[in-house]
């Protein structure tokens, strides 16, 4: 996915699911495929089109990657739905 638009991004079910476990604590692809009825490759594919957007970070910790929610990257999604309640 080439699109940086978080809305996009965030259509996709497995994707929002990606995000609402990420939003617990930081995880690998491993632990994060573990609650999905996909492969590891297609949780990586939608890793990076989360990352794409920023609405995840990666960190390396050794062999391992570690995504996180990118707190900064949820600001574009938050302006446009607050002006719905300003």
């Amino acid at each position: 996915m080439s699109n940086t638009d978080p809305f996009t991004a965030i259509a996709d079910p497995h994707r929002r699911f990606l995000l609402e476990e990420l939003r617990r604590a930081p995880r690998t692809v491993n632990e994060l495929a573990e609650g999905l009825p996909i492969s590891r490759p297609a949780v990586s594919q939608h890793l990076k089109a989360l990352l794409d957007c920023n609405l995840v970070s990666v960190t390396a910790n050794g062999t391992k990657r570690i995504y996180a929610v990118n707190n900064r990257g949820f600001d574009k999604l938050n302006l446009w739905l607050d002006q719905f309640w300003a």
